[in-house]
């Protein structure tokens, strides 16, 4: 592999996980934020699971902490390198969660700046190959722990 390919992996892995642990860490300092604005839009496939969410303010906000930290805990572990394939399987079921909830259809709240492909999706997937390849990706955390274990 060329040097430009070893490091794509890496990079990719690093730029999305900053994207999630930036969106994770500017709704936790934004005050009283809640999920319920976005899932108030949900007009698509999973509208009636997006209204039993809202149904109950104790689901509410179980759902509300969970998206916070979740987008926080995913987006460090893909930046270090720490559980790498769980963080990105899980982003990427995150995040297609979100795409099925408010897909880029016309007619839809979401739709405006996009047409059935958003960035929600692109990331999605790019976690999806993170995911796919992740022996190939030597710069994370996750490698020092499997050659101390070997040893």
């Amino acid at each position: 592999m060329t040097a430009a390919q070893k490091l794509s992996l890496p990079v990719l892995r690093i730029l999305t996980g900053w994207q999630l642990l930036y969106q994770g860490v500017a709704k936790l300092l934004q005050p009283g934020w809640s999920a319920a604005g976005f899932l108030n839009e949900s007009k698509w496939v999973l509208s009636g699971f997006s209204q039993w969410i809202l149904s109950s303010d104790t689901i509410l906000s179980v759902v509300t902490f969970l998206n916070i930290w979740g987008l926080i805990a995913i987006g460090l572990g893909l930046i270090l390198g720490i559980f790498t394939r769980t963080a990105a399987l899980s982003g990427a079921v995150l995040l297609l969660l979100y795409y099925l909830i408010n897909p880029p259809l016309v007619g839809l709240q979401y739709s405006t700046n996009n047409l059935v492909i958003n960035s929600t999706l692109v990331e999605a997937v790019a976690l999806l190959v993170v995911a796919a390849f992740i022996q190939l990706d030597l710069f994370r955390l996750d490698c020092l722990f499997k050659f101390s274990k070997r040893k």
